[in-house]
């Protein structure tokens, strides 16, 4: 029996048994509906996108199982203007949330071990040692007062001091400048009413102060939910819960940020997921006012949507039946399906208004329907399946999964074109049509088409030509983080960290057998010219110790007995604050005369002064302010002062583990300089890299691996799909030049969308480069419709009733890809923008070039049988 009588046997028996067929298909569709729903999962670990058989997986996976501390991170960066602040805030938030069993599976703070405490001086530079320890032994007269007494009393009695020795002119108060402003700053606030506490971590240490940065962190690893599309936002509303607790957070004075892999992602999918609900009500009110336009009828309007609602179900049930999950990438088959399966129920109904002008009965406007349009709509979904089958093969798991879901899809939409739609058409009753059912300026575009044909083909040639020439020049983004919201806090603070190579998450790693052999590629990855810095554990055992440690020592040897641990003293009350004031002051107010007026020390005994008269808990709030961090930051001086020689057994485990894996294998890290953050500079270092260390990972090198592999998947698909498409066209039309006839407008437009793309310039990137396959679904739909229309013998194209179907699905899929392009996400905007590029690229190529080169063929010419 011939295709074309099988489908009409479908439709006709749809058509007369259409109540059983609606209802029966809606029931069924509403079970699959239900199955999917409860079946159908999410999985949103990225990580699972691609087939763990590929050799980069592999390793990925090896790095992580043996260095498990360093995946799915939610890291907390804490800031304030005053280190001690930060450190203090990022230690209480690390202790709240290790007690949360609960959200979180470990809590680090890498920044903040005892080791780097004793022996934090021996990584400064000689010179920067030395600039310490001299700041340091020249503050020695303060500290001689403050150690023993860390209070506001201590503080003025060292301030009296330099009075005395100002009146004598016995002191050089040039060193103490930075000092004394800060100390003025203070008493100004205070004044003001402003308790700003004071930091004697930069104080005492100066510039040294700011090796550790300005940032502190936190890093934990929370429990995760891949059923949710966030997966970890439980944790991080835990850790935002924690750190509201927290003094410096609520008073302002410290702020936490929270960025790493999981808040990245959580972030993403939130941001896609954000106006998501009006955008598809927006779309659907103008897909609706589409189909209106389209078929003019609310009887014809809600047979498509049921058809599509039927469709949608039942190919959920299949995704929920084959693959289970649906990952970040094959959650795009609802976009796919809705773009192509309402092309097959538009092309249907407006030929039905087309046969039911001229047949005048909706029975025989039905049958005859099926019987013209049934054949080609089931070639357009199965070179349409053909092209996303061949995505199944690849080692792209997300976009294979699209594939076999898609794929399915299309066939699952034809079925229900044909099976289901008929039977809704007759149960409906759409009214007749009084009017020839075409495009309005169709017959006068054909006209000018047949006129200028040669032109309009010389034209298309230019621009198939230019569009070849542009290919090579089509950039692939390979950088992630440009398919993120930049606004997101997660992306805000880590552009921020990027700014400094260490806290830089683009990294190139290896895992080599041993220490030695590690620390003997870490000197030849060294001299690569794009590298900043490299790392293994031998970086941790500080240079030059001899020398410094002579230095610590003399330092230690003077400073000893002033820094003496003492018994601390009893707390002060504001009548001592204020007696400690008026001693200061009788040697100030003599000294304040030999200087000159706008001297810090000046205005600090002015500020004296003016505060003595402060009410007592004024002068208690100062005393806090000026002291809060003092006794600790003498702490730190002394621990500092006891420093001893590192060597790799000294290391403590915390940084060992991260580096030293108990069989001997060593980790090395890369870090590249600022030239490596564009994605050709990023490839560029792991290139440099791999030539010396084949093997070598990371993140930057994962991010090219994913970006080879997504390449190499997608150019073995399309050459697939196309040469499947291809031979199924052969089949079918059983003609090369019918097949060339479809393939060939599909080409020009693929051609067309690139060299639009380059010239824009909109690079293609992770997001995006699924608007290929729709791409080759739509252009064969399109293509297949004209062409067979040809063979049977039309000669009017943009005048039939095919190009208003192909024009108002193309608007109908277009309003769906629109919405994606008005996202404030620019992976989804940059997906939604080329989706409408290749949809008009295609467009354009069938409405313009298919007709002027159909129109000067005959079907004899062209192999009509």
């Amino acid at each position: 029996m011939p295709v074309s009588l099988f489908l009409l046997g479908v439709a006709n028996f749809a058509r007369r048994h259409a109540v059983l067929v609606v209802v029966g298909v809606l029931l069924l569709a509403g079970v699959m509906g239900w199955y999917s729903f409860h079946s159908l999962g999410l999985n949103s670990d990225v990580d699972t996108l691609f087939s763990e058989s590929l050799p980069w997986r592999q390793r990925q996976i090896a790095f992580s199982q043996a260095f498990p501390q360093f995946t799915d991170l939610l890291v907390g960066v804490i800031e304030a203007e005053i280190p001690e602040e930060a450190d203090a805030t990022a230690a209480a938030l690390a202790d709240l949330l290790a007690q949360d069993k609960a959200h979180f599976i470990s809590v680090r703070r890498p920044d903040a071990m005892p080791f780097f405490d004793r022996e934090g001086m021996l990584f400064l530079s000689k010179k920067e040692l030395e600039d310490l320890l001299n700041r340091v032994i020249d503050a020695q007269p303060f500290l001689g007062q403050l150690a023993p007494d860390p209070t506001a009393r201590g503080l003025f009695g060292a301030l009296g001091l330099l009075g005395v020795g100002v009146e004598r002119g016995e002191v050089d108060l040039g060193p103490y400048l930075p000092s004394l402003r800060a100390f003025e700053k203070s008493l100004a606030a205070a004044r003001r009413g402003v308790y700003q506490p004071l930091s004697w971590q930069k104080l005492i240490g100066g510039s040294a102060g700011d090796v550790a940065g300005k940032y502190r962190f936190v890093l934990v690893q929370p429990k995760m939910n891949y059923g949710a599309l966030e997966p970890g936002a439980e944790a991080t509303r835990a850790m935002r819960r924690a750190a509201s607790t927290l003094e410096f957070i609520r008073s302002g004075a410290a702020k936490l940020r929270i960025t790493g892999s999981v808040a990245l992602s959580d972030e993403e999918f939130a941001t896609v997921a954000h106006g998501m609900l009006t955008g598809t009500l927006a779309s659907l009110a103008l897909i609706t006012l589409w189909l209106f336009l389209a078929v003019g009828s609310w009887r014809l309007i809600v047979p498509i949507l049921l058809t599509l609602l039927v469709g949608f179900a039942f190919t959920s049930a299949f995704a929920a039946a084959a693959v289970g999950t649906l990952n970040l990438i094959s959650l795009a088959f609802a976009i796919l399906f809705v773009g192509i399966a309402v092309d097959f129920a538009i092309q249907f109904s407006v030929r039905f208004r087309e046969m039911l002008y001229a047949l005048g009965d909706v029975s025989a406007a039905l049958a005859e329907t099926a019987r013209r349009v049934g054949v080609q709509i089931l070639l357009a979904a199965v070179t349409a399946a053909a092209g996303f089958y061949a995505f199944v093969p690849t080692k792209f798991r997300g976009v294979a999964e699209l594939g076999l879901i898609a794929g399915s899809g299309m066939l699952i939409a034809f079925v229900c074109t044909i099976g289901f739609l008929p039977a809704a058409l007759a149960l409906f009753r759409p009214p007749g049509e009084t009017a020839e059912v075409a495009l309005p300026f169709g017959a006068h575009a054909d006209r000018l088409l047949q006129r200028w044909r040669l032109a309009v083909i010389a034209v298309f040639i230019a621009v198939g030509l230019s569009g070849a020439a542009m290919v090579p020049h089509l950039v692939f983004d390979a950088d992630p983080l440009h398919t993120k919201d930049p606004n997101t806090e997660a992306m805000r603070t880590l552009y921020d960290l990027l700014d400094n190579p260490l806290t830089n998450p683009y990294s190139v790693e290896s895992l080599e057998p041993s220490l030695q052999q590690a620390e003997a590629l870490a000197e030849r990855l060294r001299k690569l010219p794009l590298v900043d810095t490299v790392l293994t554990l031998g970086s941790f055992v500080p240079e030059d110790q001899t020398e410094k440690l002579e230095m610590i020592a003399d330092a230690e040897n003077i400073l000893a007995p002033t820094l003496a641990a003492q018994d601390s003293p009893a707390p002060l009350d504001a009548a001592q604050i204020r007696m400690a004031m008026d001693t200061a002051l009788a040697s100030l107010d003599p000294a304040a005369r030999k200087l000159e007026p706008e001297h810090p020390l000046v205005r600090i005994a002015a500020d004296l002064h003016a505060l003595k008269g402060a009410s007592d808990a004024s002068l208690l709030a100062l005393n806090r302010a000026l002291t809060l961090f003092l006794p600790d930051e003498l702490q730190r001086l002394r621990t500092a002062l006891q420093a001893k020689k590192v060597t790799l057994k000294d290391l403590p485990e915390e940084i060992t583990r991260d580096w030293l894996l108990p069989d001997g294998r060593a980790r090395i890290q890369v870090l590249g300089t600022p030239a490596t953050r564009s994605s050709a500079g990023m490839r560029a270092l792991v290139d440099s890299v791999r030539k010396i260390i084949p093997e070598a990972g990371g993140s930057a090198g994962i991010i090219i691996d994913t970006s080879d592999t997504i390449l190499s998947a997608f150019r073995s698909a399309v050459i697939g799909a196309l040469l499947a498409i291809g031979v199924i066209l052969l089949l079918v039309l059983r003609r090369i030049v019918d097949a060339a006839l479809v393939m060939v407008p599909l080409l020009l437009s693929a051609l067309l969308t690139a060299l639009i793309a380059v010239l824009l310039p909109l690079p293609l990137n992770f997001a995006n480069i699924i608007a290929l396959p729709l791409l080759l679904g739509v252009g064969v739909s399109f293509n297949v419709y004209f062409v067979m229309n040809w063979r049977a013998g039309a000669t009017r194209f943009l005048g039939s009733a095919t190009a208003r179907a192909v024009l108002f699905s193309a608007f109908t899929t277009g309003t769906a890809f629109g919405s994606l392009a008005l996202s404030a996400h620019p992976g989804t905007a940059s997906m939604g923008e080329l989706l409408l590029l290749s949809l008009g690229a295609t467009l354009i190529t069938t409405l313009v070039f298919m007709p002027a080169l159909l129109s000067g063929l005959h079907p004899a010419e062209g192999g009509k049988r």
